[in-house]
């Protein structure tokens, strides 16, 4: 993601997208942000969803209809990337607009290590309240370690009104799941698959909202996270696709149940994410339903790459995720582990039916969500949020980007800048190590860093820049009242 020496929210092209923004606006009619009311925000976020892994995105198995019928109503993009290729550092970045290396969240966060959002950031919730928007979150949290803990920041703590969900994974599976919360209780366990238990709380808080007031709502939904389990109907629709009889693995178990640890083949997960599917959209339908739909910003997106069939931990197995062809999975930075779907829709402002080739990244949402409401973002602090100007012509060509990456990965591979066609993985140590021509090669295939020496050294000089900016972020390293 970019990090901008100026600490504040960059606009690519700013004036440029601004003159053609108003072109369009003139040319199609359309009204300008002052004239619409505040608009409703649904923010649909899933865990480990591979590029490869929709319809839309070419799936040629996987049925989900629901999100099909949403990328054809707003902008599907096609250049999207995750801050991160874990979880956590990709929620802190979409919640916060800054890198995850500035919110000291760097990798997934452990039970009970201590590790949390600090209170000293400012979430999207917490910005949008001031401007008058109720607010909640349905579903996973996996920003501290401990859901409860008075002594870390909770959702509540963050500037969600309402939250019930879990925090890293669902247990045993998401079936039944027995580690579920609501605002600071911890709840019996609740019956019901975890896609339908948060579509039916989606639902309830949505029914409960006024026409007066603009909410958002950030719907988190675990799938197709391990460890899964779905309806006999959905894994008899995906029968052909399974070998052997259908056996949960379960999480959270004291003992790793290796009995149960068989490739069984991709059924399940097809499973998992078409019933997924259906439970959103049981909640778009209800957005149209209440006519709603017109004045609500949906987005869609994925936290990271998905975990394929090269497992690495005892609890993936019999995850099959796609990432469309491109090298690499969850928890590495080449672009299977980062590159994911993500959609936009927005009847009242945006156009309908497009593919956006515009390079963009989660960290970008907060400031383009606050400024698709009117609202400003906060200006104390540095902010690598890019406002992508979604209601600009998008037909123009890309706008230019420079994006950084960083995560402690199995290869140590823990660096990677992209700047234009160009992309450069750098090790722990500092040393470059693969360069890639996406363009020509979006396979990373073909190791340039021997070739374009010059190339090179201007990514790795700018990744060195980054690197001493985060480190002197402000917030990074100021005590707060939590760390007392």
């Amino acid at each position: 993601m970019d990090l901008d020496q100026n600490h504040a929210v960059k606009r690519p092209g700013r004036k440029i997208f601004l003159c053609v923004g108003l072109i369009v606006i003139a040319m199609l009619g359309l009204p300008s942000q002052a004239d619409l009311p505040r608009p409703n925000i649904v923010l649909i976020y899933v865990d480990d969803l591979g590029y490869g892994d929709l319809s839309s995105y070419g799936h040629p198995i996987i049925e989900t209809p629901n999100l099909t019928a949403l990328a054809a109503s707003g902008i599907q993009l096609t250049n999207y990337y995750a801050p991160s290729a874990l979880c956590s550092p990709s929620r802190a970045a979409l919640l916060t607009g800054r890198h995850p290396y500035r919110t000291g969240i760097q990798s997934w966060i452990p039970k009970g290590t201590g590790i949390y959002l600090k209170a000293d950031e400012v979430t999207l919730p917490e910005v949008l309240k001031t401007a008058g928007y109720e607010t909640a979150l349905i579903g996973k949290w996996h920003l501290n370690s401990d859901l409860g803990n008075p002594q870390e920041p909770q959702p509540n703590d963050q500037g969600f009104d309402y939250f019930f969900g879990h925090n890293a994974f669902q247990i045993p599976t998401n079936r039944n799941p027995t580690n579920l919360y609501r605002n600071r209780t911890a709840l019996p366990t609740q019956s019901g698959y975890t896609a339908q238990i948060y579509a039916d709380q989606a639902l309830a808080w949505l029914s409960d909202r006024s026409d007066d007031t603009p909410f958002f709502l950030m719907l988190s939904m675990a799938e197709p996270h391990t460890p899964i389990e779905n309806p006999e109907a959905m894994n008899a629709k995906y029968r052909a696709y399974t070998q052997g009889t259908v056996v949960p693995i379960p999480s959270g178990a004291a003992d790793i149940p290796k009995d149960k640890l068989i490739a069984r083949g991709p059924g399940e997960y097809y499973a998992n994410i078409d019933y997924m599917d259906a439970q959103l959209g049981r909640v778009l339908a209800f957005l149209d339903e209440t006519n709603r739909a017109p004045d609500t910003i949906i987005v869609f997106a994925s936290d990271n790459g998905p975990v394929t069939s090269d497992w690495i931990n005892w609890y993936e197995v019999n995850a099959y995720g796609s990432t469309g062809g491109l090298k690499g999975r969850k928890h590495f930075l080449h672009e299977g582990g980062i590159k994911v779907p993500a959609i936009i829709r927005y009847p009242s402002r945006l156009p309908a039916g497009i593919q956006s080739n515009q390079l963009m990244t989660g960290t970008d949402w907060f400031a383009t969500l606050l400024s698709l409401a009117g609202v400003a973002p906060p200006r104390d602090r540095p902010i690598d949020s890019v406002d992508m100007g979604f209601a600009a012509d998008q037909t123009k060509p890309p706008a230019s980007r420079i994006l950084h990456w960083a995560l402690p990965t199995p290869d140590a591979l823990d660096f990677a800048v992209r700047e234009g066609a160009f992309k450069l993985l750098i090790d722990r140590t500092g040393v470059p190590r693969e360069l890639f021509n996406l363009q020509e090669d979006p396979l990373e295939l073909f190791n340039l860093v021997e070739v374009e020496p010059v190339i090179t050294a201007r990514l790795l000089a700018y990744h060195h820049d980054v690197l001493n900016r985060i480190n002197a972020d402000p917030l990074l390293r100021r005590p707060t009242a939590s760390d007392s």
